[in-house]
């Protein structure tokens, strides 16, 4: 059994992953408290961590922000706490494995969202190749559905917002101007659950490579998103088409799947609630 610390627990991948790993000896820790599957619950901000007495086998750093939107508007508490609050789970933390949540938006950066991913990409490799501590960087790209009764936390996200927009009636949709199949934006979806096994895979085999890609290497529209949503889930909205939203990218798809993804859903299975 290993010991496990999950930073970022009371997120919306953070649920998921503590029921995945089940059987484990899991601590979650996180700034809000949420009811999840775990051994022990530390209530902290990764801005203002206290060093941590235990040590773990693993550590899975999840805690983030990650509204593009906002970083745009608050660039500096994107850097405080994805880069800064990341120095601090990894030098206030006993560990022999550190595994980094990063993100597509990495790729190429046009928000300080995904500007703040890389620098920490790079963080990651050099403090723990020069401490000899295993490490896994992921970049996650476009996370989607849901299981365990567990709902989307990202305002932002797309998942979240088809949710709510089957109460409320009403979508939001950013841009149908992209030089794109319908002019709307073209993303890979991943299931949570997919990503959740990703990391259950490197717990047990560390990378200690530069990158690994989690997604599909198959592209999807926003619209068409939207469309097969509305089919599988028996339901209609009004979709009401607003500017583009700054640093928003027209195209990000995988072409370098990792071979910790292993594809498990459709995408008819990832967007049924």
């Amino acid at each position: 059994m290993k010991r496990i610390l999950i930073t970022g627990s009371s997120g919306y991948i953070g649920q998921h992953l503590c029921r995945v790993l089940a059987g484990e000896y899991v601590v979650g820790l996180d700034r809000v408290f949420k009811p999840q599957h775990a051994e022990k619950f530390i209530q902290e901000d990764i801005n203002s961590l206290n060093c941590l007495d235990d040590h773990y086998d693993v550590v899975v750093h999840l805690a983030a922000l990650v509204n593009v939107g906002d970083s745009m508007k608050w660039p500096m508490r994107y850097y405080q706490t994805n880069v800064t609050g990341t120095l601090n789970v990894m030098e206030k933390v006993s560990y022999d494995h550190f595994i980094f949540a990063s993100t597509g938006a990495a790729s190429n950066p046009d928000s300080p969202y995904g500007l703040s991913k890389k620098v920490v990409e790079s963080l990651v490799r050099n403090y723990c190749t020069l401490n000899n501590i295993d490490y896994t960087i992921f970049r996650f790209y476009n996370v989607i559905g849901s299981a365990y009764e567990i709902d989307p936390t990202n305002h932002d996200g797309l998942m979240y917002n088809l949710m709510k927009a089957r109460e409320t009636g009403e979508f939001n949709l950013y841009g149908n101007d992209y030089d794109t199949l319908d002019g709307t934006a073209v993303r890979d979806y991943i299931h949570v659950l997919e990503i959740c096994e990703a990391i259950k895979l490197a717990i047990q085999r560390p990378s200690n490579l530069l990158l690994e890609n989690l997604g599909s290497g198959r592209g999807y529209t926003v619209q068409q998103i939207i469309d097969t949503f509305k089919k599988v889930n028996g339901c209609d909205f009004n979709v009401n088409v607003k500017p583009r939203r700054k640093g928003d990218l027209a195209h990000s798809v995988l072409h370098d799947v990792s071979p910790y993804m292993q594809k498990q859903f459709t995408l008819e299975e990832m967007l049924k609630v």
